[in-house]
C-alpha cells in the first residue's frame, strides 16, 4: 500500500476516533493553527425563543398569493462566556439532517463542552449572528460557536427549520427567509442582550454557511435583483429589494464584520445583480473550497470578493475541497451511508484540519475587526496569496511545532506550524479608491 494511501486511512481513522471518544468539534487538534485554540472562558448554552408576527406566511401559497399570514417562532442557541467554578456536568448536542430519501432523516449527537444554562461570566461582549446551511441545524457549527464563546463573543445561532425536500418551497423559503430571520433576530438580541448587560450591541458580527452565507451577504447590506427576487412566488422577496420600502428590516445595524462559508447566491440567476455586492457594509471575510459542487466557486464566493468593492475584503481557498466546509466532523452515527457522511465531511481534506484553520482565520478575522485588536492585522494582511510557497529558513524557528512569526524571512502564513501550511490561498483586497473606506 503506497504511503499516500496509508496516511489517508489513519488520518480518516482518527476522525472516526475522535467521534467516539467523545471530543468536542470546537477542541482543535495539535495541527491547528495558533488562534484556533480554545480561549480562556468556560462555555455557557441557553435556548431562547423569538416571535415575529404577521409574516407572510410561504409554505401556504395557493393559487399565486400567499394564503394567509402567521406569527415565525425562531428558536435561537446562544453561546457565551460562563463563569467559572460551575459543575462540569455538559449534554451531548443531538439533531437530525434529511436522509438521502426526502422526508426520512437521519439522528446522531455531537460531543459538547457548554454547560446549560450557565450563569455568565461578566458582559459587554461583541455579538455574533450565525445563520446555518439549508437544512441544517445549529449544533453541527459548535465548532465555531463554542469556541468563539471561549474567546468572549456571544454567538447565537438561529434555527431556520427549512422545509423538506418533499416540498415545493424547498429552496424558495430559505432564500426568503433568511435575510429577514437574521434581520429580525440581530435586532431583537442587540436590544435585549444588551439590556441584560451580556453584549455590546455596537459590536455585532454575522456568520453563514452556504444559504446562510446568502442571508448574512443580504444582511451586511448586498442589494437583492428584483429579477432574482421574483424567484420567490407571490413577490413576497420584493419589499426587501433594492428601495424596496421593507429594506431597512433586514439590513443589520453596528455592523463591524461579515463572514460567508461556502455561501450560496451566485446562481443562476445571481442574487445580487451586477453591483448588488457594492452594498456590504462592513469588512467581509469569505471561506470556500474551489471544487464545490453544491454552490460554484467562480460565480460564488469569487465573485462575490471581486464584487464587494467597497470594503476591506479576504477570501480564504481550501485549494481541492468541496462544500462540506461549513459542519463539525461528521458524528458516528452519520458514518454508515456516503449521503449521510457527506453532510459533514469533504473527500479531500481532513476536516479537523479544516475546523483548525477556519478558527484561526475567523478568530483573527473577527478579533482584527470587531475587537479592534489591530495585533491580529498580521495574521490576515501582507501573506503571501499561496500558502505552499512560503519559506521556514533551514534550522531557524525552535521546536518541531512552532508558529511562524511570519517575519523578516519567515514567509509560512503567521500562526501556521512548519510543513503544516499547504493547499490554502488567500486573496485579500482594500476598497476601491472611489468607494467609502471599510472600518
Amino acid at each position: 500500500m503506497r504511503l499516500a494511501t496509508l496516511s489517508m486511512v489513519f488520518l480518516g481513522l482518527a476522525t472516526m476516533l475522535n467521534a467516539l471518544a467523545g471530543v468536542p468539534p470546537s477542541q482543535p487538534e495539535v495541527d491547528a493553527p495558533e488562534l484556533a485554540r480554545l480561549g480562556s472562558y468556560a462555555v455557557g448554552v441557553k435556548t431562547i425563543t423569538l416571535v415575529q408576527h404577521d409574516q407572510a406566511d410561504l409554505l401556504a401559497f395557493v393559487a399565486h398569493r400567499a394564503t394567509r399570514r402567521a406569527d415565525r417562532v425562531l428558536a435561537v442557541d446562544i453561546w457565551y462566556p460562563a463563569a467559572a467554578g460551575q459543575a462540569a456536568a455538559t449534554d451531548d448536542y443531538s439533531a437530525n439532517l434529511e436522509s438521502e430519501k426526502p422526508g426520512t432523516y437521519a439522528r446522531f449527537s455531537i460531543p459538547s463542552l457548554a454547560l446549560r444554562d450557565a450563569q455568565p461570566a461578566g458582559g459587554g461582549y461583541p455579538l455574533v449572528i450565525v445563520s446555518h446551511g439549508r437544512r441544517n441545524a445549529t449544533v453541527t457549527l459548535s465548532w465555531l460557536t463554542e469556541n468563539l464563546a471561549s474567546k468572549g463573543y456571544v454567538v447565537a445561532a438561529i434555527r431556520h427549520e427549512d422545509p423538506s425536500d418533499v416540498s415545493p418551497f424547498w429552496f424558495t423559503q430559505p432564500l426568503l427567509r433568511r435575510p429577514l430571520d437574521i434581520g429580525f433576530v440581530a435586532d431583537r438580541l442587540q436590544n435585549l442582550l444588551a439590556t441584560e448587560g451580556l453584549i455590546d450591541p455596537h459590536r455585532t458580527a454575522l456568520i453563514g454557511y452556504s444559504m446562510g452565507g446568502y442571508g448574512v451577504l443580504a444582511a451586511a447590506g448586498a442589494e437583492i435583483d428584483p429579477l432574482a427576487a421574483q424567484q420567490v412566488p407571490g413577490g413576497l422577496l420584493l419589499p426587501y429589494v433594492a428601495g424596496g420600502p421593507l429594506r431597512d428590516t433586514v439590513v443589520v445595524r453596528s455592523l463591524k464584520a461579515v463572514v460567508a462559508l461556502a455561501p450560496s447566491g451566485g446562481g443562476p440567476p445571481c442574487m445580487w445583480g451586477k453591483q448588488g455586492l457594492e452594498g456590504i457594509s462592513a469588512p467581509l471575510l469569505l471561506i470556500a473550497g474551489n471544487r464545490d459542487h453544491t454552490v460554484d466557486y467562480a460565480r460564488g464566493a469569487r465573485a462575490f470578493f471581486d464584487g464587494a468593492t467597497r470594503v476591506h475584503r479576504y477570501l480564504l481557498t481550501f485549494e481541492g475541497a468541496g462544500h462540506a466546509i461549513g459542519l463539525n466532523y461528521a458524528p458516528q452515527a452519520m458514518r454508515s451511508t456516503l449521503w449521510d457522511l457527506s453532510w459533514f465531511e469533504d473527500p479531500v481534506w481532513r476536516k479537523e484540519r479544516i475546523i483548525g484553520v477556519n478558527l484561526h482565520m475567523i478568530t483573527a478575522f473577527l478579533d482584527r475587526y470587531v475587537k479592534e485588536d489591530l495585533t491580529r492585522a498580521s495574521y490576515l494582511n501582507g501573506l503571501i496569496p499561496e500558502s505552499s510557497g512560503g519559506e521556514w529558513p533551514v534550522n531557524e524557528g525552535g521546536r518541531f511545532d512552532a508558529y511562524s512569526p511570519g517575519t523578516n524571512r519567515f514567509t509560512v502564513w503567521k500562526g501556521f506550524q512548519r510543513n503544516y501550511a499547504e493547499g490554502l490561498q488567500l486573496l485579500e483586497r482594500q476598497p476601491s479608491a472611489d468607494s467609502e473606506p471599510s472600518r
